[in-house]
């Protein structure tokens, strides 16, 4: 494998990797920004509080994403395979 076409791999799997970790992180995000707001709106500021919602947001966010996020993966390794890039 010539270094052009291992740089254009790795390019790749880390464009197909933050992809991928979008809508989780969307999730995550939004859950927490919510949290933050009721916790400064209430005046609780209980790090447990930001910290839970957060946890569950993101799991479920894996339960709904997780077969797309299975596809892309395999689409990729498929691909790698099918073109013969071999690392070793």
């Amino acid at each position: 494998m010539t270094p052009d076409g291992l740089l254009t791999v790795v390019g790749e799997a880390v464009v197909i990797i933050l992809v991928m970790l979008a809508p989780l992180l969307a999730f995550g995000l939004a859950v927490g920004l919510t949290v933050s707001i009721l916790q400064a709106a209430t005046q609780i500021q209980e790090p447990t509080l930001a910290f839970v919602p957060k946890i569950v947001a993101v799991l479920l966010a894996i339960l709904f994403f997780g077969g797309w996020i299975m596809n892309t993966v395999v689409d990729f390794t498929l691909r790698l395979w099918g073109e013969g890039f071999a690392l070793f």
